[in-house]
């Protein structure tokens, strides 16, 4: 019970959810990341992801496969958006089910710092002034690119 996904469709959250919904487990834990107006202070606009797919398909399974694994879970499913994102509008769904909260809990971020941390999807930060191109991890700057 392993389903991670990259789509340009917006994502919905009852088709995250019902990826991993069990009765086998007692809790579901679901993670949704979304674009916000600003980073540093600085008004973003939209944020754009790209990446090359069947290497981050294969990240992706593997991230979700080992944190299913060490956690116990009855089920994983990591969805990441591509293309533009606009703001207030999500980029990854992480959904995880568990006999018990306290391991989907844990899991959901480590699953999400492992996506961060692993996966090749990068992120083009757009501001009214320009854009940078950043790793998918929290805090890092990126190098900004001329239009």
């Amino acid at each position: 019970n392993v389903h991670v996904c990259l789509t340009h469709a917006p994502l919905n959250l009852s088709t995250t959810v019902d990826l991993v919904r069990s009765p086998k487990a007692g809790a579901i834990v679901l993670f949704a990341g979304t674009t916000r107006d600003s980073f540093d202070s600085i008004p973003v606009t939209t944020l754009s992801y790209t990446t090359y797919t069947p290497l981050a398909l294969r990240t992706l399974h593997t991230i979700a496969q080992e944190i299913k694994e060490k956690h116990g879970l009855v089920g994983i499913a990591i969805t990441h958006r591509l293309g533009d994102v606009g703001i207030g509008e999500e980029s990854i769904h992480i959904a995880l089910s568990s006999p018990h909260r306290k391991s989907a809990w844990a899991a959901g971020e480590e699953a999400l710092e492992e996506v961060k941390k692993k996966a090749e999807i990068w992120k083009r930060e757009v501001f009214e002034d320009g854009s940078v191109w950043r790793s998918n991890r929290d805090g890092e700057r990126g190098v900004r690119v001329e239009d």
